[in-house]
C-alpha cells in the first residue's frame, strides 16, 4: 500500500495498440489528480504517436507538468532503479510490447522502465488492448502477472450506463487509478 501522504511519481507508457483514447483520458485523470502527485513522466512508442494522431485526430500531449522522453533514450531516469518512480502504466499495452517485458528483452525506454518496475517491485499496470488473446500472449501476462504486474485488460464496464465514448472509456481509466492507489471520485458499484 502506498502512503498516502506522499506524492507520486507516475510513468504513463502509450505502445503501439489501438486504443490511444486510453492514454489520452488517463492523462487528463491524473491532470485533476494533480494535488497527490509530484511527477507524470510519459513516453510514446514510435508506433503509438502515428496511432494517436490518427485515432485522436490531435498533437502528441505537450503539457509543461509533464516529462516527455523517447522512446529511445536509456538516459532518463525512468531507465534506473535509482530513479523515484513508485508506478509504471502501460496504456494502451500492445503484445508486441508485453511479449518483450514478460522475456526480459529491454531494447528500448519503455520496456527498460517496466523492468525496472518489476525488478524493484513497484507497482506496474499492464493495460492490454487486444482481442482475441492468443496462449502466447495469455502465458506472457501469466509471466509479467507472476512477476508483480497487474493486468488490467482495456475492458469496459456499463453498468453505470455510459452515456457517449469517453464515459465508456473512464470505466478502464478508474480502474486504473483505483489500481494506481489514488484517491478520486467514480461509479462504485451499489452506491
Amino acid at each position: 500500500m502506498m502512503n498516502k501522504t506522499t506524492k507520486r511519481n507516475i510513468v504513463v507508457a502509450v505502445s503501439g495498440a489501438s486504443g490511444a483514447i486510453y492514454a489520452h483520458r488517463l492523462l487528463h485523470k491524473l491532470k485533476l489528480l494533480e494535488s497527490q502527485i509530484e511527477t507524470v513522466s510519459v513516453v510514446f512508442s514510435n508506433n503509438a504517436m502515428q496511432i494517436w494522431k490518427t485515432e485522436l485526430g490531435r498533437p502528441l500531449p505537450d503539457d509543461k507538468d509533464l516529462r516527455l522522453y523517447k522512446n529511445d533514450d536509456f538516459y532518463a531516469p525512468i531507465a534506473s532503479g535509482s530513479c523515484t518512480t513508485d508506478t509504471m502504466i502501460i496504456v494502451p499495452a500492445s503484445m508486441g510490447i508485453t511479449g518483450r517485458i514478460a522475456n526480459g528483452f529491454s531494447d528500448d525506454l519503455i520496456s527498460r522502465a517496466a523492468d525496472v518496475m518489476l525488478k524493484e517491485r513497484r507497482k506496474f499496470i499492464l493495460v492490454p488492448r487486444e482481442t482475441p488473446y492468443n496462449l502466447i500472449h495469455i502465458r506472457n501476462m501469466e509471466t509479467i502477472t507472476l512477476a508483480g504486474g497487474i493486468i488490467c485488460p482495456a475492458t469496459p464496464s456499463f453498468y453505470n450506463k455510459p452515456k457517449d465514448i469517453n464515459e465508456l472509456v473512464d470505466t478502464v481509466v478508474d480502474r486504473i487509478v483505483d489500481l494506481a492507489e489514488l484517491k478520486h471520485d467514480t461509479f462504485r458499484w451499489g452506491e
